[in-house]
């Protein structure tokens, strides 16, 4: 069954400070910031929200559909997906833009700094869901700010079931907009920093939020994630790992488990569970994309962490 991410293709510029930033940064001079971070080791990434969830979602053996906007640059990424066997059909490229572009800084406390050019991602709204077909469920991951809009309403018009993950992109939308998306969203999927944000914008607790959708999901890092559906508030565990490598695209690995949870049925907690599993699995490996696990060996990791499988 089709799962349709609405998000963003991008190259990441990954970089590692060997410090912390705390350390770099005067908190009595925030407001004339000057600073050098010397990053010895740097590499490039195949990256964007959309990209990262589709190629763990594929690891499972689910079947994405990315709908994104590439630049002139974006040759090799198709290339990147076609060896993957993900579908290109709802990627369209920009010919007068670049593909988005990240820049991101790891200090040693895995705390990140990122910049990021949206390109192409600007375009996103000349994407429409009508052109995916029969899809099971979608997500509306940080994207251009119209396309995010317009894809939320779309597909809460043809009774598609979504997750609503700002990411990155909650600042660009206000209250109002924000409030908008939780009324279409079937499902809320923030981490705690944006839970908060959400919170503050909207006015509305974690509690009303949960009360309007069928499920609100909160990360928390190393301290696991929380599900909140129907009257139930169900605590995930996070799965320890033996060594922290980079945490870049963690949260996308975490929705693509989600994804797979909710078209193959599978109920909240092994649905968490899962999404906690695989946000482990890409902890341990550099960038976004480069870890390489069969659907069994996905299978027998969980079963070792939780004694059954899914």
């Amino acid at each position: 069954m089709k799962s349709l991410i609405c998000g963003s293709l991008a190259f990441d510029t990954i970089m590692s400070f060997q410090s912390r930033f705390s350390e770099a940064l005067l908190a009595d001079q925030l407001h004339k910031i000057n600073v050098c971070f010397f990053v010895p080791e740097m590499r490039r990434e195949f990256g964007g929200c959309a990209g990262n969830i589709a190629y763990n979602l594929k690891l499972l053996g689910g079947d994405p559909l990315i709908m994104a906007t590439i630049g002139q640059d974006g040759a090799s990424y198709r290339a990147h997906l076609e060896k993957l066997d993900i579908s290109q059909q709802c990627i369209k490229t920009i010919e007068t833009s670049f593909t988005g572009q990240a820049f991101i800084t790891t200090d040693t406390d895995s705390n990140q700094i990122t910049a990021f050019h949206p390109g192409a991602m600007t375009f996103a709204h000349e994407n429409t869901v009508e052109q995916a077909g029969d899809i099971a469920v979608a997500i509306i991951a940080p994207d251009g700010r119209d396309g995010m809009l317009q894809h939320a309403q779309q597909c809460a018009d043809l009774n598609v079931p979504f997750i609503f993950d700002p990411g990155q992109g909650l600042p660009m939308f206000n209250g109002d907009e924000l409030k908008q998306f939780i009324e279409l969203a079937t499902y809320v999927a923030v981490n705690d920093y944006e839970a908060e944000l959400l919170t503050e914008r909207t006015g509305l607790s974690l509690a009303k939020i949960a009360e309007q959708v069928s499920a609100l999901v909160v990360t928390r890092g190393e301290q696991g994630a929380d599900i909140f559906t129907g009257n139930q508030h169900l605590a995930i565990p996070c799965v320890e790992v033996d060594k922290v490598v980079d945490p870049t695209g963690c949260g996308d690995a975490f929705r693509a488990g989600m994804l797979f949870g909710l078209t193959n049925n599978l109920d909240w907690e092994t649905t968490g569970r899962l999404a906690s599993l695989m946000g482990s699995i890409k902890i341990r490996h550099q960038g976004p994309q480069n870890h390489v696990l069969s659907r069994i060996e996905i299978e027998d990791c969980f079963h070792q962490a939780f004694g059954y499988r899914f």
